[in-house]
């Protein structure tokens, strides 16, 4: 397989790649057009600021994952990727803490106007009496966008003795208490604040978010903005401090980079400028490169994106205290959809306990795999199931009887319903534990035959000489029943397959009421 790197990365993301066994391409003069003459035969794309549009997916044939290498995705025309079925995903903790770094030393800097006072010592100015510093200590920042970038900027002026508010449209107040953040309307957000930290990333909402209306409300002092050039209105910011109404500022992203001499920001004394270095420390490059690499392998092998942008996905560090219940919740969903008799109208997802606070898009996209509908689109299958009138619900409760966690799948046709459970125990070991309204004990892997049947004796026993008699190994076995002399239900795992013969030959015994096999390595 092919992968094209669009632009220079660390050389370790580069060596993950061929390590892998994939035939790494490298073309960092290439521009968009030069994509598009060359993507038919791509299978992964790594990039950085190259622009990715409609017309490259439309010429790539074999392309799977487009990989940012850093935070922001506004280069990448991401509906087309999903139209097309290509995964984009980006590395939004590799360079966050560089990012959150310098916003910090950009609000130190131009609140004690550090260049300023440089600058005047190297012509030759002793200006000890010129400069007035600032103390950041008991401000209000606040901080427009609460993402990965806002959330770490936030963290660290909290820790410096800042109250921080801030304003985000899209964060639930529960979020936020979690974070002892006061979340506040715009309007009251720059009323409020001394300090503006720009942390949103751009959008068609957030182009000129903060423009010359909002930086007349500003009651402020500072404002610093590290996240994407256009979401600050470049020529009102420039106006707002030379005219003295903003004390300073701090920017290090432009609306075009690079910025030409006459940009409006290069001729006011009290706007400190970088060169987009939010993202350019020596650590922050290799994590970048690294994880971008490693996204498109996963892409490439057929695991899951960790840090998608239009797939079902969370975050790598979440990853690991819910990577197994991916398997609890597909497993639960196979047997459910399998035991059920009548025709799907309604799915029901329910988690209970610890997990019920964790992000879940991925173990949500993982009930949907065993109908087929994750291999048809990259965005969520939920959708699908809806198109097809399937009214699908999520619940979430903290308190669970027996389990730390647990998650169940409710299949139903509006009559009837049949539900699956399954947990962890011992940390990592996925279990099933009720199907149906019994209580089992069953590891679900590997070939399985669910048999239901009267509780009487020698039923079990006539199961297993069946299987003997068709060298079928039993490698283990759960049976419950829910009532002495009733029905009971058995799960044995298998170290062979089921034929139809072994099917046909447990049925014909007037004892076993049904008898359905589940292949879950297939």
């Amino acid at each position: 397989m092919k992968v094209l790197v669009t632009d220079p990365i660390a050389d370790a993301g580069l060596a993950r790649l061929r390590d892998a066994g994939y035939e790494v391409v490298t073309d960092y003069d290439i521009d968009t057009q030069g994509v598009i003459d060359v993507i038919e035969d791509v299978d992964g794309l790594l990039i950085r600021g190259t622009e990715i549009t409609r017309e490259v997916f439309e010429a790539a044939e074999n392309l799977q994952i487009v990989s940012r290498a850093g935070i922001g995705v506004d280069n990448i025309d991401i509906p087309a990727a999903t139209d097309h079925g290509v995964i984009v995903a980006n590395a939004p903790r590799g360079n966050v803490r560089a990012a959150a770094e310098l916003t910090i030393g950009l609000a130190f800097t131009v609140a004690s106007q550090v260049p300023q006072a440089h600058q005047r010592l190297k012509n030759g100015e002793w200006a000890k009496d010129d400069i007035t510093r600032t103390e950041l200590g008991g401000m209000t920042v606040g901080i427009v966008g609460l993402g990965r970038l806002g959330q770490e900027v936030g963290r660290r002026f909290d820790n410096l003795g800042l109250n921080v508010a801030a304003y985000d449209p899209y964060l639930g107040e529960d979020r936020a208490d979690q974070m002892d953040v006061d979340l506040l309307e715009l309007d009251e957000l720059l009323e409020t604040a001394d300090m503006l930290s720009i942390q949103a990333r751009l959008t068609e909402e957030t182009r000129d978010l903060i423009g010359e209306e909002e930086l007349e409300k500003f009651q402020g002092d500072f404002v610093i903005h590290t996240s994407r050039g256009g979401v600050v209105n470049e020529p009102a910011l420039a106006e707002a401090v030379d005219s003295g109404k903003i004390k300073g500022a701090g920017v290090d992203v432009y609306d075009t980079e690079p910025p030409g001499a006459d940009h409006p920001f290069m001729s006011v004394e009290n706007i400190v400028t970088t060169p987009h270095l939010g993202a350019t420390t020596r650590n922050a490059q290799v994590n970048v490169a690294v994880t971008s690499a490693e996204q498109i392998i996963d892409a490439l092998e057929g695991e899951l994106v960790k840090n998608a942008i239009n797939v079902p996905s969370v975050e790598a560090t979440a990853y690991p205290r819910i990577r197994n219940y991916v398997e609890v919740a597909e497993t639960a969903s196979t047997v459910a959809m399998r035991l059920f008799e009548g025709r799907v109208e309604e799915i029901e997802i329910t988690y209970a306990g610890a997990i019920a606070d964790e992000d879940l898009d991925l173990v949500t996209a993982a009930v949907f795999k065993p109908y087929g509908w994750q291999d048809q689109v990259v965005n969520a299958p939920a959708r699908i199931a809806e198109r097809r009138g399937i009214d699908v619900t999520e619940s979430r409760r903290r308190e669970t009887k027996d389990y730390r966690s647990l998650v169940s799948i409710t299949v139903g046709d509006g009559t009837d319903s049949l539900t699956v459970s399954g947990t962890l125990f011992a940390g990592d070991e996925p279990r099933l534990v009720e199907i149906d309204g019994y209580r089992v004990d069953a590891e679900p892997h590997g070939h399985m035959l669910l048999s239901r049947n009267r509780d009487e004796p020698g039923v079990i026993g006539f199961i297993g000489r069946v299987f003997g008699e068709h060298d079928i190994n039993i490698a283990s076995m759960a049976n419950a029943r829910q009532s002495i002399d009733g029905e009971a239900l058995t799960v044995y795992n298998l170290d062979d397959p089921v034929s139809d013969d072994v099917i046909e030959q447990l049925l014909a015994d007037e004892r076993i009421i049904d008898a359905t096999r589940i292949d879950l390595d297939g």
